[in-house]
């Protein structure tokens, strides 16, 4: 068992996965949430949302280290009775598009708080996607000015920046390429290496740690999540050259493209478009960041522009294959922003929906794996939920895949054609082999036109 134990301020993605696989490595761990149903379902060993393998980390320490995590509803008592605390709160966006810090300042409060009448040395680490001076400037600010406490001498501040897929967070969170850490000193830093030098071991020798100051830190994670948001948005306006002349394919392109040993292929599939709680959310806030400084960034206004514009793409796309779409039942095969999430956030789903009913097209039925139900919450009555994918196909006369869950890879031609009323398929994320669906049935894919 490590020696210090970790309060999770904030119960989402981040803060659970990060909480869970903590507590497995025998680290004590208390978490906090102001949910008391979440709370209580975390503290009876069951995930509140769904994400690839976090049940069964759940389950695992539910039968072999119970006490290993507790979740708590106030933050406060989890900060006094740890020895660090990991901020993993959201930075949702504003209406303005910028970043909303207020779940940060009063954790950064509560934290103030915790720390005035506790006289052990406590390491604070901001987790969350902040933009650059966050850290120093409100949270290191608001725990001096509220606890009277000393940073570097009472309290050590670090900024870690997460690099968490949804989907694959409990892998990611076991196996990093890189640890980040932003310190307000050499003792901060060090005593956050400590920990991860406990909770890594042997897998530190083929990933390296890198230290930095606090801002430094703050920007390596919009710089990461920029660049891969960047490559996605270069994939699909490459696609869309693509379409333009026969001959060409996308998946080829791309492939070709990523061989260069200083590109990879990584983030280079053509599609729908990016969606989930970072991308969309982090380039924008970095972007109205710049702007409040006097800068204005016009490659990641293109970014956000192509990523959009990539519904109204799919769109015509079916229009050019299926005719006029109005009066016609439409299918969206996936609704989560990506598989092995249940999450709705920036959905690709939500803009194609929201272009199909501006063109007048209201008959649309979804179906995901796991996503109906949050689907359902965001999007309401603008569609109907089907509950297996031949109810979702059931007299339908034309069928987006919007999602690449593995259960979808392996429909054929002749799945479309039995459960459909008039076989139209879009294929979005580049799943099927061309050839082999575009001579089954009336087909598309983004990227590709047929060849000639």
């Amino acid at each position: 068992m490590y020696k210090y134990s970790v309060s999770i301020l904030g119960t989402g993605f981040i803060g659970l996965c990060s909480a869970a696989c903590f507590a497995q490595k025998e680290i004590k761990v208390i978490a906090s949430t102001h949910d008391e149903k979440k709370a209580k379902l975390i503290n009876d060993g069951i995930a509140p949302f769904f994400e690839a393998n976090l049940q069964e980390i759940l389950d695992e320490i539910k039968a072999k280290n119970q006490g290993m995590l507790q979740c708590l509803t106030g933050s406060i008592d989890a900060i006094a009775a740890t020895d660090i605390s990991m901020i993993t709160q959201g930075t949702p966006m504003r209406a303005d598009k910028s970043i909303d810090l207020s779940f940060i300042e009063t954790t950064a409060k509560e934290i103030g708080m915790a720390l005035k009448n506790k006289d052990k040395y406590h390491l604070v680490v901001v987790r969350s996607t902040v933009v650059p001076g966050t850290s120093r400037n409100l949270v290191g600010r608001l725990i001096t000015e509220i606890s009277g406490k000393i940073p570097g001498k009472d309290f050590g501040l670090c900024m870690q920046p997460e690099f968490l897929a949804e989907g694959r967070s409990i892998e990611d969170t076991f196996n990093p390429d890189r640890i980040i850490i932003g310190e307000f000193d050499e003792k901060s830093g060090s005593m956050l290496q400590e920990f991860y030098e406990y909770f890594y071991g042997e897998h530190l020798k083929n990933c390296p740690i890198m230290r930095m100051n606090l801002e430094s830190a703050e920007l390596v994670k919009y710089g990461n999540n920029s660049l891969l948001s960047t490559k996605i948005s270069y994939a699909n306006e490459f696609a869309n050259f693509a379409e333009l002349v026969p001959n060409v394919d996308i998946v080829q392109v791309m492939k070709g493209v990523g061989l260069d040993y200083r590109i990879n292929s990584r983030f280079l599939g053509a599609g729908v478009g990016f969606g989930g709680s970072c991308f969309h959310k982090d380039v924008n806030a970095i972007k109205a960041w710049a702007k409040t400084k006097g800068y204005t960034s016009r490659l990641l206004e293109a970014v956000l522009g192509i990523n959009d514009d990539q519904a109204i793409h799919v769109v015509d796309i079916a229009e050019e294959l299926a005719g006029t779409l109005a009066g016609k039942r439409i299918s969206l095969l996936g609704l989560a922003f990506k598989p092995g999430t249940d999450d709705m956030r920036e959905a690709a789903s939500i803009r194609v929906v929201d272009e199909l009913l501006k063109r007048g097209i209201k008959d649309i039925v979804g179906y995901d794996p796991k996503a109906n139900e949050t689907a359902e919450r965001e999007m309401g009555k603008k569609i109907e939920y089907a509950t297996s994918i031949e109810a979702a196909l059931k007299d339908s006369e034309c069928a987006f895949l919007i999602t690449e869950w593995d259960e979808f890879k392996s429909l054929s031609p002749d799945d479309f054609k039995k459960h459909m009323k008039t076989p139209n398929l879009i294929d979005g994320r580049r799943i099927y082999d061309y050839d082999t669906f575009h001579a089954a049935l009336p087909f598309r894919a983004i990227g590709r036109t047929d060849l000639k």
